[in-house]
């Protein structure tokens, strides 16, 4: 099916979402508050410790075999599933709150004890190498051999200081974000996949009394500053006390089988909330992220003098490059992952997936994605809401997709995993904010016309909606050549840039 991307379309939703945020509140977070449904204009500044954990064996056991099957599909998931039922009670025990949990990263947050209380960021920071080493622990205990799971190997980043918490998603799967360097730092130290173990920041090193390190990435705690910060903290729980739990837990509640449907396409229609392990989705598909670059940067700049902004532009671009996915190219957002969103899109019958078509059309929806992205920081600018620079790197690839939910009733939470989503990521994360990249995959799948977008290095370079429409409809895309009969381009690129215009491809054209 061809899909369109509308210049008015999308400048009527970005000028509605900037409306939406045109009165922003900054409350400062404090005891009894709750973080919980974080209203759409309000942001609370948080003094805590954020603990990142990366399980650095996930990728490993999706390439256990050498076809990426249902069995190895389900035995990941339930691998994480086991996992992510014994973080969650651990966090219950010591009173931490899990953040996210998006595949083989863990985001968790200590606010407690509150800054009322002498030496409370210590306290705080103790409290978070205790309870990352009682992770540590536990998960390698809660292997299952009858299954053939192993134990999980673990890598943590903890970093201390202010972020902004922001609402995080929509429609019934609401929870915070945390803008700000210290939910930042934590997760790159987390994710430097190369070894296990706990490793602070130099900002939490400097609360513990530590000496500073000129690669703090590389400096893992050793075993007797960790034991130093456990008998600080005194957790009243063990390792041994929640590995009983949780097998307790597990013949009372058994890890559901997993059992896999087609989704007839499109994605759009896909209803997570409603998954379950014996309800999964897998069927081959694309996974895409879109990351937007310099975000980093711009909250660090912004943080304490303009928060209200960072509030803005955070919810203008992330809404509108979940319209594009979701309602002009009728793919699925499976989550927004701080300033990254995460989405499948699918092409096909109930029967089968269309596998030429769907890499065609995610190849013209990261087009859609780069020229809203580019008209919506034109528009926060001309609001006043936004001045600097700031990029979309963009990156997808093909394969066989889960989609699914973990955990028990009542507080599951969304998966998607595999190794097309893992690919996606990493294509991603090659690319700056003017590019985008088609995974070794994809690229091997896709059409010739797809092929000679991306050229031999899979990569490509201010890649619009109407440059890869134009490109794929003149080599005979049949998609994208009845997206351009639907709407005719208001200028070329070569002239709009004579004309130091920006360009509004198909801005000609009303919604059907």
């Amino acid at each position: 099916m061809s899909h369109t991307w509308n210049s008015d379309r999308a400048k009527a939703h970005i000028e509605k979402k900037m409306d939406d945020v045109e009165t922003v509140n900054i409350k400062k977070y404090g005891r009894d508050m709750s973080l919980e449904s974080i209203p759409t204009n309000t942001a609370y500044r948080v003094d805590g410790v954020h603990m990142y954990a990366d399980i650095l064996n996930l990728k490993a056991m999706l390439n256990e075999t050498a076809v990426e099957g249902t069995d190895c599909h389900k035995r990941t998931l339930r691998f994480l599933d086991q996992h992510y039922r014994a973080v969650s009670r651990i966090f219950k025990r010591v009173d931490a709150r899990r953040v996210d949990f998006h595949n083989q990263r863990l985001h968790s947050l200590f606010t407690k004890p509150y800054n009322s209380e002498t030496g409370a960021e210590k306290k705080r920071v103790q409290r978070a190498v205790a309870t990352a080493q009682l992770m540590i622990d536990v998960l390698a205990e809660t292997k299952d051999d009858d299954a053939k799971l192993p134990g999980a190997v673990v890598r943590v980043g903890i970093d201390t200081g202010e972020t902004l918490a922001v609402n995080n998603g929509r429609n019934g799967y609401r929870e915070p974000l945390f803008l700000g360097d210290a939910a930042n730092h934590a997760a790159k130290l987390a994710s430097n996949l190369s070894t296990k173990g706990i490793y602070l920041t130099n900002a939490a090193r400097k609360v513990l009394g530590l000496d500073e390190e000129d690669a703090p990435e590389k400096v893992a705690l050793t075993k007797d500053e960790i034991q130093a910060c456990q008998d600080a903290a005194a957790l009243d729980v063990t390792a041994e006390t929640i590995v009983k739990e949780w097998r307790e837990d597990l013949k009372n509640n058994p890890l559901g089988s997993f059992e896999f449907k087609r989704h007839t396409p499109p994605f759009s229609t896909m209803d997570i909330a409603s998954l379950t392990p014996g309800n999964s989705r897998r069927q081959e598909a694309v996974s895409i992220y879109a990351d937007i670059d310099g975000f980093t940067a711009y909250v660090a700049d912004n943080i304490e003098s303009n928060a209200e902004d960072v509030v803005r532009v955070l919810h203008v671009l992330r809404a509108e490059l979940e319209r594009v996915l979701t309602t002009e190219f009728e793919g699925r957002r499976v989550r927004f992952i701080g300033d990254c969103v995460h989405g499948l899109i699918c092409e096909g019958t109930a029967a089968i997936t269309d596998i030429q078509e769907t890499i065609s059309e995610a190849t013209r929806l990261a087009g859609g994605f780069r020229s809203s992205f580019d008209l919506a920081l034109e528009l926060l600018k001309e609001k006043g809401y936004f001045s600097g620079e700031l990029g979309l790197a963009i990156g997808f690839e093909y394969g066989p997709m889960t989609v699914t939910r973990l955990g028990v009733k009542g507080t599951r939470v969304r998966c998607s995993v595999s190794r097309g989503v893992l690919a996606s990521e990493d294509e991603q994360v090659r690319c700056n904010g003017s590019e985008t990249a088609i995974g070794q995959s994809a690229y091997d799948e896709a059409s010739d016309p797809v092929k000679k977008i991306f050229g031999s290095k899979r990569k490509a370079a201010n890649l619009d909606y109407l440059e890869v429409t134009e490109a794929l409809a003149d080599s005979g895309d049949k998609s994208a050549s009845s997206a351009r009969a639907l709407g005719t381009p208001a200028r070329t690129p070569a002239i709009a840039r004579a004309q130091e215009k920006v360009v509004r491809p198909y801005c000609g054209t009303t919604e059907a």
